[in-house]
């Protein structure tokens, strides 16, 4: 992947660099900071958990930050948009 495309960015000089446990620092894509399938619950296909506060915790996730995320990621937003188009329709 491109150092700095438009589908992998690396900010080594955040201060979370990198943010998630036993990440691959060499390759960590930071282009999805904010994960946008974190709205899909569990149906995002990420490994997460949910704290005794009902809060989704991605920490142990790194599939959008791996080789392949941004793919991952653009073939599962179109879940996101239609869930965004049904909360608009109520």
């Amino acid at each position: 992947m491109k150092e700095n495309s438009a589908q992998y960015f690396s900010n080594r000089a955040c201060q979370y660099f990198p943010c998630h446990r036993e990440a691959d620092a060499r390759n960590f894509n930071c282009l999805f900071c904010y994960c946008p399938l974190y709205a899909l619950g569990e149906q995002c296909g990420g490994h997460f958990r949910y704290t005794e506060r009902g809060v989704k915790d991605c920490t142990d996730c790194n599939i959008p930050h791996g080789e392949g995320g941004y793919e991952y990621v653009m073939a599962h937003i179109r879940a996101v948009t239609e869930m965004a188009r049904r909360q608009d329709a109520d």
